[in-house]
């Protein structure tokens, strides 16, 4: 997971185009009213936050026990669509889950167990490094492969068409760990994971997934594609970033998604597949997709040698605000986001999906907000008034940054001048900070992986993240340098020429 705007404050700018916010829309659909939560809390909650943030529109799932509380949608799409229940949206690592039950059905099926080596069940699976062959399929669901994205740049690597081109795409790489002894997200552990269930299983993976998962729960519009591309032909509108303030549609940049996050759904869908995984993998229909002690599992952190203390396989384990129990997984796309939550104590199962990206984090503000009211506490309130802040000071900032550079290139003979009459030690430490300013420009990725644990993200994708603050670095680095080329033309101009 990346970490939201708010966090690169330090690093951050950009004017844009404004548009105007959209309309709140509900359409709700509730079998089941019983505690805090409520249609008309959700509605409430849901409505007020969109109120009070760029976020153009949301879709909503609650269920409690084996009943659906309330699916809804919010707002509208970057369409102009009013959202509902039935608004395909894109899933993103909460696809993750859906690929760790795959792999705990063919568990069960007798076809593999979680601590076989991968390449036992496939072995196309090579990298450049023979501890590879250690990793086991545990190891893969609960990221301590080894693998990382320190040692492979996965976005911005070539996408492949299919898993298995995901999976040969792994052939030069290293890995960074010893299998087994630390813990680094990465997606490309669930492409080999996925790559694995269509081997074993004996079928496409959406094919797999569709008559072990989907068809059983009754998720008809449901489905797993492999492109970045593919979600959206599959129905979903395109997705957002915030940037002063508004919501601006924008695509989605090229990435290999399936198994990893390749899921393609709808709130009414999602609130199936959170019946069955609240009441031991047996759907409101009685269709049974995977055991009760299968489900547990896949809930059970690995907790091993101080490993994966709160990952599990395709979740994760965290208290609520009331120090309760909570099981969740989120996903961050740079368009659009989802969360998905199950409180064992309360019974309820709760999926958020919105169209903007990881730079907003909406679908876990609204994740967020709905437990706290689940377990009676009060939500936090949402961020677009800190963010527009922060944007407003960062567009001061790329104003201030133009104008020091025009500043700067008027006043380099001055600045020669002044130069030549100081020891040129001192002249080389006063250059130090304008430097600064241009490797941060050109390696303001790198920044930010640093600051999300070591995950990659390509340059021109750091955008996505924080617009306003990569258009100041950008300008901030373009002004810097350009200062500097004239000082060098002015400085190398008034060197007296002999003979």
């Amino acid at each position: 997971m990346f970490p939201i705007k708010a966090v690169a404050a330090g690093l951050l700018a950009v004017a844009a185009t404004f548009l105007s916010a959209a309309p709140v829309a509900a359409d709700t659909r509730s079998a089941v009213s019983s505690g805090p939560l409520t249609p008309e809390t959700v509605d409430a909650y849901v409505g007020g936050y969109l109120d009070s943030s760029p976020l153009p529109g949301a879709t909503v799932a609650v269920t409690r026990g084996s009943g659906v509380v309330h699916t809804a949608g919010y707002g509208t799409d970057s369409r102009g669509e009013p959202m509902t229940a039935d608004t395909p949206m894109g899933a993103a690592s909460v696809s993750k889950a859906f690929t760790a039950l795959a792999v705990m059905q063919l568990v069960e099926d007798g076809e593999i167990t979680l601590d076989d080596p991968v390449v036992a069940h496939l072995p196309e699976f090579t990298t450049a490094d023979p501890r590879s062959e250690d990793i086991t399929v545990r190891q893969l669901l609960t990221h301590t492969s080894g693998m990382t994205d320190s040692a492979f740049a996965e976005k911005g690597a070539p996408v492949p068409d299919d898993l298995e081109g995901a999976v040969a795409r792994l052939a030069d790489v290293r890995l960074a760990a010893e299998p087994g002894n630390e813990e680094h997200y990465h997606n490309p552990n669930y492409h080999v994971a996925a790559r694995m269930v269509e081997v074993v299983g004996g079928r496409p993976f959406d094919e797999f997934l569709d008559e072990r998962t989907f068809t059983p729960l009754g998720m008809d519009a449901t489905t797993t594609v492999d492109t970045a591309d593919e979600v959206f032909e599959a129905g979903v509108a395109r997705g957002h970033i915030s940037i002063l303030g508004r919501a601006v549609p924008i695509v989605e940049p090229e990435s290999y998604f399936n198994g990893a996050g390749g899921m393609v759904t709808t709130a009414t869908d999602m609130a199936r597949w959170l019946i069955a995984q609240n009441n031991g993998g047996e759907g409101a229909d009685g269709a049974r997709v995977l055991s009760g002690e299968g489900v547990d599992t896949t809930h059970t952190p690995l907790a091993e040698d101080g490993l994966g203390e709160s990952t599990a396989l395709g979740w994760n384990t965290r208290d609520t605000p009331a120090g309760t129990p909570m099981l969740s997984h989120g996903g961050v796309q740079f368009t659009y986001t989802a969360y998905q939550a199950l409180l064992p104590e309360g019974g309820y199962g709760i999926a958020v999906m919105a169209p903007t990206g990881l730079g907003s984090s909406d679908s876990y503000a609204l994740l967020s907000g709905l437990v706290a009211l689940a377990v009676g506490e009060e939500p936090t309130d949402p961020a677009g008034a800190v963010l527009l802040a922060l944007d407003l000071v960062l567009v001061a900032l790329t104003g201030l940054a133009v104008h020091l550079g025009y500043r700067g290139v008027r006043r380099a003979g001055v600045w020669v001048e002044a130069a030549r009459a100081r020891p040129r030690w001192r002249t080389a430490v006063r250059l130090l900070p304008g430097l600064a300013v241009i490797l941060a420009a050109v390696f303001v990725n790198r920044l930010l992986g640093l600051l999300a644990q070591n995950r990659h993200v390509t340059w021109e994708q750091t955008f996505y993240v924080i617009p306003t603050g990569f258009t100041l670095l950008v300008v901030a680095g373009v002004a810097v340098a350009g200062v500097y080329a004239v000082r060098a033309v002015r400085w190398a101009s008034s060197i007296p020429r002999r003979g």
